[in-house]
């Protein structure tokens, strides 16, 4: 994949704006190697397990890594002036997943009523961007990544899970899906079912919720939620089924981001 670069200078003088320009361009790139990949999961563990407590079982490595690792590319987000991963996407081909038996996604969802699309399907996940990061630069170039990833290979839906946190119990969670369901639920072909579905009757409490960045981010390209959520014990969330269809993607983002891949 090309490298592509954006930066941002500060309103200092000009000299200072040009240094800070240089050491803070970003780039944006596949894994080359495995010491590239252990540097996507010492961020993600950075943020999963340091930030957002998720109880990894990879913990005393430091690393967030499981078995789909190997068999995935990673998309990365570096600083070229530190040299700092800062923003990463998992990816994972049809092609791969049919290698180690299926998608990282089926641990929680049955995802049969799919079976259709697989041949064309890529699965997204382990999104996560460094805390000093957050302002849209890093999530857009990455994004971009994937736009590239998917032309190049001709792949026609992308999916993925969109993670809600738990700490209040699962209110927020059912509030955000009745929130949302009745606008951009999927076509019934396309449902999904949660292995561990959360109590959906019970928790919701009507209490307005605002709709996730990374969520929000995925219903503007035109993506759908494949159904109810599923709670994911090992990071206390309630995982959202992302299905995004490339040919039905909204036209002003799909010119956006293809434009940056091309």
């Amino acid at each position: 994949m090309e490298h592509t670069q954006v930066s941002f200078p500060g309103s200092l003088s000009r000299v200072e704006k040009a240094s800070r320009a240089r050491s803070n361009a970003l780039s944006v790139a596949l894994a080359r190697n495995m010491e590239e990949v252990r540097e996507a999961q010492r961020l993600r563990f950075q943020v999963f397990a340091e930030e957002m407590g998720a109880q990894l079982v990879s913990a005393s490595s430091g690393l967030d890594q499981d078995e789909f690792d190997s068999v995935c590319d990673h998309l990365l987000v570096r600083n070229t002036g530190s040299g700092e991963v800062v923003g990463t996407y998992r990816i994972l081909s049809p092609e791969q997943a049919a290698r180690i038996g299926g998608y990282y996604s089926e641990q929680e969802f049955d995802l049969g009523r799919l079976t259709p699309l697989r041949s064309g399907m890529v699965e997204i996940g382990r999104s996560c961007v460094h805390p000093d990061y957050r302002g849209g630069a890093v999530i857009t170039l990455l994004w971009s990544g994937l736009a590239d990833y998917l032309r190049r290979h001709d792949y026609n839906y992308l999916m993925g899970c969109a993670s809600v946190d738990m700490a209040d119990g699962g209110h927020t969670a059912a509030n955000l899906y009745h929130k949302l369901h009745a606008e951009v639920l999927s076509p019934v072909e396309w449902r999904v079912f949660p292995r561990v579905p959360l109590p959906l009757f019970r928790l919701g409490n009507d209490a307005k919720v605002s709709t996730p960045p990374l969520i929000k981010g995925y219903l503007r390209v035109g993506a759908y939620i494949c159904g109810e959520p599923s709670w994911d014990s090992e990071f206390n969330c309630a995982d959202f089924m992302m299905l995004l269809s490339v040919k039905q993607m909204n036209e002003q983002y799909a010119r956006h981001f293809m434009n940056k891949a091309a």
